[in-house]
């Protein structure tokens, strides 16, 4: 009975320890705190420290176009985005796959895909074949399992 209790604890901290290496679960989408990673007693820190920009090539969709996304600044393990109608706050398209990525077509979210730093992400949404509207994008960038910025939203570039 020690045995198995010493494992099942060990295989719990091996867990805690790593989060979520190849990204956040689906639920994050509809979660009490959305969007942010739930790590413990861990909580974001404050958006007036965050050292990364969430960059959109428009402000703007019509049926079917792409915009890219991306991740800037200091060195980070994971994210977790998404998509929303800037009138309606509603999810909404869909995540292109691309290198290192999974997407969550339910409600219009990606997230990395491997436990590596990353210095930077491109990323590219696709909007809806039957809609238009302005569009932003927010979420969690985590610098490691227990730092992390939450609801940071995206500026269009210039």
């Amino acid at each position: 009975m020690f045995t198995a209790t010493v494992t099942l604890a060990l295989s719990l901290l091996v867990i805690g320890t790593n989060g979520f290496p190849d990204g956040a679960p689906v639920d994050a989408c509809v979660k009490p705190r959305p969007n942010q990673p739930y790590h413990g007693q861990t909580r974001p820190q404050p958006l007036s420290t965050n050292p990364y920009q969430l960059i959109a090539s428009s402000g703007f969709y019509e049926p079917g176009s792409q915009i890219t996304v991306s991740i800037r600044g200091d060195n980070f393990k994971g994210f977790f985005l998404q998509a929303r109608d800037a009138r309606t706050n509603e999810w909404v398209g869909s995540w292109a796959q691309t290198e290192n990525t999974k997407a969550h077509s339910e409600c219009s979210a990606v997230t990395h895909a491997d436990p590596r730093t990353k210095q930077w992400a491109t990323l590219v949404w696709n909007a809806p074949l039957n809609a238009r509207g302005p569009i932003y994008f927010t979420g969690s960038i985590l610098k490691d399992y227990s730092t992390y910025w939450a609801d940071i939203t995206s500026q269009v570039a210039k």
